[in-house]
């Protein structure tokens, strides 16, 4: 049984199966997308020597994006294999997921736009509940969306250019990033009042939402709204290439815990998750089979730890 308040390097698939019937108060991951974005995200079987290599655009420097995954088509027929293999990895941990939470406790995923309903009917086939799925508003997002008429006139086809003029090829401007909310159902013969009481998960806070979420350009500042957007800083960035913003975990751990509630994340990363679950009198419990990562988690908890003794006050003595 892993202590709290760790961070601990290893394989969460394995871990999580230590742990004991109905502890943790909640779960909130960043999971891997299943989308080769780097070699920890790759979670399926169709290998191609290109995969992870870089076209000659990218090797110049001139992509946003230096690693090269499969494209939409895949490579061959096996390609077409990938959202289910997905699907089979979620389920490989879902169900430890559900044992390891109390009744009527919320889980929130990111889980990437492409493969998340693969990661509901995952954590759906276990038992969980999927409640709703939260839309995290980005402040930027990169867009590679190709002009197809620049690629027709390096063809030297002007006619074809002029008639797809203002067509692009790949996806749309990815602005916004789905957050699964999954609940595992409260025990029969009582009412989600009656779990609250017994359990203290089940219900949501409103407060968290007026706290952590701001005013958008975008979708505005709608009152308990789905659409989640959050201020970011310089901290935000730098410790993972998929980091995310403490302020948007904080909303995530106050919005369904109480304090002295146990939060896990099992894709720990660089500790995001543990970081918020801390500075809201949260305890934690991180898990990250990368050891560069576990170690940057490590090293952020044991800063805030350092900053947060500075910052108490001093008494004179009596």
């Amino acid at each position: 049984m892993i202590d709290l308040d760790t961070i601990v390097c290893g394989n969460s698939v394995e871990l999580i199966k230590t742990f004991p019937d109905e502890y943790a108060h909640s779960i909130i991951s960043d999971i891997p997308y299943g989308i080769c974005y780097e070699e920890w995200d790759v979670l399926h079987n169709n290998m191609n020597s290109a995969l992870g290599g870089s076209s000659i655009a990218q090797s110049n420097g001139g992509a946003l994006f230096k690693r090269r995954g499969k494209p939409l088509n895949g490579w061959s027929n096996a390609d077409k294999k990938i959202p289910a293999e997905y699907q089979e990895w979620c389920s490989s941990w879902a169900a430890e997921w559900l044992r390891v939470l109390k009744p009527g406790s919320s889980c929130f995923i990111f889980a990437g736009r492409r493969f998340a309903h693969r990661c509901i009917v995952a954590l759906e086939d276990v038992g969980f509940t999927f409640k709703d799925m939260l839309a995290w508003e980005k402040t930027a997002a990169p867009h590679r969306a190709q002009r197809i008429s620049e690629i027709y006139k390096r063809r030297g086809d002007t006619e074809q250019a002029v008639n797809w003029e203002g067509w692009r090829v790949a996806n749309l401007r990815p602005l916004f990033e789905p957050i699964l909310w999954f609940q595992k159902p409260y025990k029969t013969g009582g009412t989600l009042a009656d779990n609250v009481l017994e359990y203290t998960v089940g219900a949501w806070n409103e407060d968290a939402l007026t706290t952590y979420c701001t005013y958008s350009s975008i979708s505005g500042n709608v009152a308990n709204s789905n659409i989640l957007f959050v201020n970011c800083d310089k901290n935000d960035h730098g410790l993972h290439e998929t980091q995310k913003p403490l302020r948007l975990m904080e909303c995530l751990v106050s919005l369904v815990t109480k304090e002295g509630a146990i939060v896990i994340d099992p894709f720990a990363g660089s500790g995001t998750t543990c970081l918020a679950a801390k500075n809201l009198n949260r305890h934690y419990i991180g898990m990250e089979i990368n050891e560069k990562y576990a170690a940057i988690a490590k090293k952020r908890l044991l800063e805030s730890t350092f900053q947060m003794r500075l910052e108490l006050p001093l008494f004179a003595k009596s």
